[in-house]
């Protein structure tokens, strides 16, 4: 019994404890809501007092600031109106001035008169005496004329025809030794000139050359670089715009691509995911357009940096970035952008040895092979490429000729056009400046030459300018001018085919006709 009891007492303590425990948490929370009400409508109205502070200092920072603006327009006013005040002090000043000089002006005036009065009566006797003296002369001749026998007209017809034989004997002895003269100084001073541009800029030529191979750690990282179904590969090349070989080559991987700038891109970012190890297309495409960012930036810095060396300002930007370009583009191993500088310094050099404009001649030399940061992209030779760059974004029209100029594209109207062409040939062309082995060099020109020879009717040809230009010389007899195109022409084409050549070719055939007949 005693367990039954002890069973249904706490049962009924079960059931009396559950409703009261129900209402005191209900009691809590009632609370516990309360107490949360309270504190959100004092945040509400700490919220409310510091808004109304911050739109009063506001409205007090806004009132202060109209008067600072007040008092600085006041003064502004009031050195405005000073200044004026000034001016018209001076303008009154000039205006007294002005007075006194037309003072002196009117009594200059009157003496000048006086003078051309004096001077009216000396001509009128000197007229006087012209008239006397005419009829003097007028008996003298007719007395002379009836003692010699002839007119008057007839012995002057006699000695102008004596002098003009004998003027025209020293003219011809005179003009032959002034073209003799004129050729021999023209030469001396042209040689001197190029002579001192070579020594007064004493650049060094070392030949670059573009490296498009990427060395590998190890050989397992060419499966890296392809990835899982060639997925890292495919990445790299579609980022890029770039052809990645990977062949037999040990640790190395071939980067392929037309463009230098993007072969540099890929090499820095291959080289990069490389050495960082996580190789990837997430990863490939945020380090290219990385390695993107800063190699544009370093092409900028690069044309800013050639243009300061130079000395040239006010390029246009777009003409910087372009000229930043050239440093990634080589011509036979030559830097072209440090080619541009050389030829920017040699111009600027024989510019102030002839009295033109240095600055003038400085940013044709340095602008002249503009063209070729973008040749890749655009048809035609980059001299006239260059030209159209020149002339769009804001270059003198005698800069814009001088590059398109300066391989003859166009023909040279302009002292500054030949000193571009003379520059760049002193910094391209001559043995050393440009990687070129001495017997590839010769083994070229002569074969210019002789494809040149294997026409029929041409009796010499001569390779010039480095090998840029083929002369050409046809019989006359054999060869007619429309014969002399085509063959000029035909030239031109098997020149095409058969040889491999940086940049163009001019072929000039040139035809003449003499007649030769002995006088017995």
């Amino acid at each position: 019994m005693t367990f039954t009891y002890i069973i249904a007492f706490v049962a009924l303590g079960l059931i009396l404890g559950i409703p009261a425990g129900f209402f005191i948490r209900k009691r809590v929370l009632e609370k516990k809501i309360e107490r949360a009400e309270e504190y959100s409508k004092e945040l509400i109205s700490q919220a409310k007092k510091e808004a109304e502070n911050i739109k009063k200092e506001a409205e007090l920072k806004a009132k202060d600031l109209l008067y600072q603006m007040k008092v600085e327009f006041e003064k502004e006013a009031k050195e405005k109106k000073d200044q004026l005040l000034l001016q018209e002090k001076r303008l009154l000043h000039k205006e007294e001035t002005i007075d006194k000089k037309i003072e002196q002006l009117e009594k200059k005036e009157e003496r000048i008169n006086e003078k051309e009065r004096e001077i009216n009566e000396i001509i009128q006797k000197l007229e006087e005496d012209n008239r006397r003296i005419e009829e003097l002369k007028k008996e003298q001749q007719r007395r002379l004329e009836e003692l010699a026998g002839i007119s008057k007209e007839e012995a002057k017809q006699m000695l102008i025809k004596s002098m003009e034989e004998e003027a025209r004997n020293e003219a011809a002895k005179l003009v032959r030794k002034i073209e003799t003269e004129a050729k021999a100084e023209a030469d001396r001073k042209a040689k001197e000139i190029l002579a001192l541009a070579i020594k007064r800029y004493s650049g060094e030529y070392v030949a670059e050359q573009t490296v498009s191979v990427v060395h590998l750690p190890n050989e397992e990282m060419k499966g890296r670089i392809i990835g899982r179904e060639g997925r890292n590969i495919r990445a790299i090349e579609a980022a890029t715009g770039v052809d990645v070989i990977i062949d037999d080559t040990p640790e190395a991987v071939i980067l392929s691509g037309f463009n230098p700038i993007r072969r540099e891109v890929a090499k820095i970012a291959l080289e990069r995911l490389i050495y960082d190890g996580r190789i990837h297309p997430a990863r490939i495409e945020e380090v290219v357009a990385k390695v993107t960012e800063e190699v544009e930036e370093t092409i900028k810095e690069a044309g800013e940096r050639a243009a300061f060396d130079v000395g040239v300002h006010g390029i246009h930007p777009e003409l910087i970035r372009l000229l930043g370009r050239l440093k990634y583009r080589t011509s036979y191993a030559q830097n072209v952008l440090q080619h541009s500088i050389e030829v920017a310094f040699i111009c600027g050099i024989m510019a102030s040895e002839l009295g033109l404009d240095v600055k003038k001649a400085k940013r044709a030399g340095l602008l002249h092979d503009i063209g070729k940061a973008v040749d890749h992209e655009v048809e035609g030779p980059h001299a006239i490429i260059g030209a159209d760059l020149a002339k769009k974004y804001g270059e003198s029209e005698e800069v814009v000729h001088a590059i398109a100029a300066h391989h003859e594209d166009v023909p040279p109207e302009s002292i500054l056009a030949i000193l571009v062409q003379a520059a760049d040939t002193l910094s391209g062309a001559r043995p050393g400046a440009r990687k070129e082995m001495l017997e590839t060099y010769i083994k070229r020109l002569r074969d210019l030459e002789e494809i040149a020879m294997s026409f029929k009717g041409v009796v010499k040809a001569y390779a010039i300018q480095a090998g840029r230009e083929l002369r050409v010389i046809v019989e006359g007899e054999m060869v007619s001018d429309d014969e002399a195109y085509m063959i000029c022409k035909e030239i031109a084409n098997k020149i095409e085919k058969e040889l491999t050549y940086p940049g163009q070719i001019k072929v000039t055939v040139i035809r003449e006709t003499r007649a030769v007949e002995y006088a017995r």
